[in-house]
């Protein structure tokens, strides 16, 4: 097999989307001929934590894990945050903080941590994995970002090595929804976009996870990038007893709610069916696994919502998979954002894998909206919306009230881990002359 270097921040025991993409592809690369090394930290700083994800790490795996250096002890000292408490991951507040240390917080981060705070580990990476390549060869360095720093990495070793490099970006660099939440000044924010347009051109190959994000990729660097979307793992979805639907008309968002994801348009529509409706109001639970920022539970309690939900801060995968099968409705909420139209969230696919109803909220011309209509998988209603929503959640609630809770969900298979992992051996085929 032909060894294949894969550089990233977040690997199990993380938790949350980060992880989910090169966890992965690393469990099915043997089937197609390569053989992944992971190089990881060993005490990195997690938003969350998720032993379950474990048991997908091919048996005798080579892991590479050395100490990191980030500046997140001064970061929750200046907050007034403990040392065990988690750093949460674009700008989500759980609580109400001090606007002035805040702002100055997000200021030191965006301008003297460039590209981000994992900036200290590039140098002793790079030295030590020389030294590591020099005994132990690759065919193909990998990087993913964010945390982009992992790219700094690669492209010193792919340039000083002469291995080729694989750059996938799972976000965007310097077109990330919280780009301009980072208070950058123009020195800042012209090394941020130096930086990406030399991964972007100095990489031998760079993946991306949508069509549209290709697209505007091409006006940072104009050059052919590989969409390689997220999915959906077959061996995560089968139960030997399949979960029982829940009795309640259930609709159930799994994952972070940010500011920029909080759905206003459907709590406006919840709260005017509820309004004429007591058998519904009766019917109606509002699940919400994962963390949520403040500002979408004030949003919530402001529409008189606050005692249809059931507010779950975070399971395990395994769980998470079971509960997406359980749900009536399963909520996928685009970020209300100038880059929507390109967001495909990891989630979705399983979704997808899940064959529960999606209901939808997000741009009708973006990729989710495409792969939505071209699986038949849910309904979608546009941001401000409120009369389409209402409409859809009429439909679907309908459907709960006759006991028919299902979907078709056609053509998904393209999206397995496993295909996608075929896909990506292709590339990298293509890159060794294979």
């Amino acid at each position: 097999m032909k060894r294949v270097l894969v550089i990233t921040y977040y690997w199990p025991p993380s938790g949350g989307a980060g992880v989910q993409r090169w966890l992965k592809f690393v469990k099915y690369l043997r089937n197609f001929g390569w053989e992944p090394v992971v190089y990881t930290p060993e005490n990195p700083e997690f938003p969350e934590t998720d032993y379950s994800l474990e048991k997908d790490v091919p048996e005798n795996l080579e892991v590479i894990k050395q100490p990191i250096w980030e500046p997140y002890g001064t970061y929750k000292r200046l907050l007034g945050q403990k040392k065990e408490d988690k750093i949460n991951a674009a700008f989500l507040s759980e609580k109400k903080k001090n606007s002035m240390l805040e702002n100055f917080s997000v200021w030191m981060r965006g301008n003297f941590f460039i590209p981000d705070a994992r900036k200290f580990w590039i140098r002793p990476s790079v030295k030590f994995l020389l030294k590591y390549l020099e005994k132990k060869p690759v065919s193909v360095v990998i990087s993913t970002g964010p945390p982009h720093s992992m790219h700094l990495i690669a492209m010193e070793l792919s340039q000083r090595m002469e291995v080729p490099w694989l750059a996938d970006f799972r976000d965007p660099w310097t077109n990330i929804d919280f780009y301009r939440e980072l208070k950058l000044s123009s020195r800042a924010d012209a090394l941020h976009r130096k930086l990406e347009k030399q991964v972007l051109g100095r990489a031998g190959v760079v993946t991306v996870i949508s069509r549209s994000m290709a697209e505007d990729c091409i006006k940072l660097y104009n050059r052919k990038y590989e969409v390689i979307t997220n999915g959906y793992d077959p061996g995560d979805t089968g139960f030997s007893h399949p979960p029982v639907i829940d009795k309640k008309f259930s609709i159930a968002h799994i994952g972070t709610l940010v500011s920029t994801r909080n759905p206003e348009t459907l709590w406006i529509a919840l709260q005017e069916i509820i309004a004429g409706d007591p058998q519904f109001a009766a019917d109606l639970e509002i699940k919400l696994v994962g963390k949520a920022d403040y500002k979408v539970m004030e949003s919530i309690e402001r529409y008189g919502l606050k005692s249809f939900v059931n507010k779950i801060d975070y399971m395990p995968h395994d769980e998470v998979v079971k509960c997406q099968q359980q749900s009536a409705v399963l909520l996928l909420i685009i970020n209300n954002t100038p880059n929507a139209k390109m967001i495909l969230t990891g989630k979705f696919f399983e979704y997808l894998a899940a064959r529960r109803p999606i209901l939808c909220l997000g741009p009708a011309d973006g990729d989710a909206a495409a792969i939505l209509a071209e699986t038949q998988a849910g309904l979608l209603a546009g941001f401000g919306d409120v009369s389409t929503m209402k409409d859809h959640i009429r439909s679907l609630y309908n459907d709960y009230v006759s006991g028919f809770q299902g979907t078709k969900s056609i053509n998904i298979g393209r999206y397995s881990r496993l295909e996608l992992t075929r896909q990506l051996a292709a590339v990298l085929e293509g890159m060794t002359g294979g």
